[in-house]
């Protein structure tokens, strides 16, 4: 297998023009440079594990009303990429999410929050699962720091109908990159 870096990612956007002296930080103790069976789909192919890394932020802006997090793989042969985990409407005091609180069933997402569908037709977290033989896919994990308290989504809403509230109401997100292939 080709030897894979992490990269992490971090994008600061502030609606007012001012620089955040302190940096939006996510960071994954259950993640590297590649992501592993623990990470992977079951189904598809795959026999992963299919659980959702715990994830912390940190130096959010003061601003922030919830957020939201999800899991994007751009290299996904589909024209436009992969949904693999939305969750939005946590509250501005979270700033964690536990190791496998992507599986709706064991209740270990924070209070509130929803988990809308994903490409794979469901809610919560659905893991790598990339072709075999295709390039290693990048899997890009972000947390946005939201204006609004809540959005008007429940558990039903596609992907992309997520995606276009998150980008009108961002005002700033941190990302990880971890790298699958088989």
């Amino acid at each position: 297998m080709k030897k894979l870096v992490f990269v992490m990612m971090v994008y600061g956007f502030f609606g007012t023009g001012s620089v955040h002296a302190q940096v939006f930080t996510l960071k994954s103790p259950d993640l590297g440079g590649q992501l592993t069976e623990t990470q992977v789909f079951s189904g598809f192919g795959c026999t992963g594990k299919n659980i959702s890394p715990a994830l912390n932020w940190s130096n959010a802006p003061k601003n922030t009303k919830s957020f939201a997090v999800t899991l994007y793989d751009p290299d996904a042969p589909t024209g436009s990429g992969w949904w693999h985990w939305v969750m939005f409407n946590l509250s501005a005091d979270v700033s964690a999410l536990k190791t496998d609180a992507g599986n709706p069933s064991k209740t270990l997402a924070p209070k509130g929050s929803i988990q809308s569908v994903t490409d794979f037709g469901k809610p919560g977290f659905g893991g790598a699962c990339p072709p075999v033989g295709d390039k290693p896919h990048q899997y890009l994990f972000t947390v946005y720091a939201l204006d609004q308290e809540k959005l008007d989504l429940d558990e039903k809403a596609p992907p992309a109908m997520v995606g276009f509230f998150l980008n009108q109401h961002a005002i700033a997100k941190s990302s990880l990159i971890a790298y699958y292939g088989r």
